[in-house]
């Protein structure tokens, strides 16, 4: 029986990208393989994902170098 998690210890479960896009549209990859609809919906997701994802970066970056929030 593995142990139970703790504050030292942790799991860390990542997840790709993609997997969260199709799930979230609830394709599957055949799906966007041999369909051209869900293959543009996944994409249209997929680039809203990395833009969403940069921007946050962006954002704790702009923080890390200005923490005052002064300009």
């Amino acid at each position: 029986m593995p142990p139970l998690p703790t504050d030292a210890l942790r799991r860390v479960v990542i997840r790709s990208r993609l997997n969260r896009v199709l799930e979230f549209t609830r394709f599957t990859i055949h799906d966007v393989v041999n369909n051209p609809v869900a293959k543009n919906a996944v994409l249209a997701y997929w680039r809203l994902s990395k833009q969403i994802d940069r921007s946050g970066e962006i954002g704790e970056l702009e923080r890390q170098w200005n923490p005052t929030g002064r300009s």
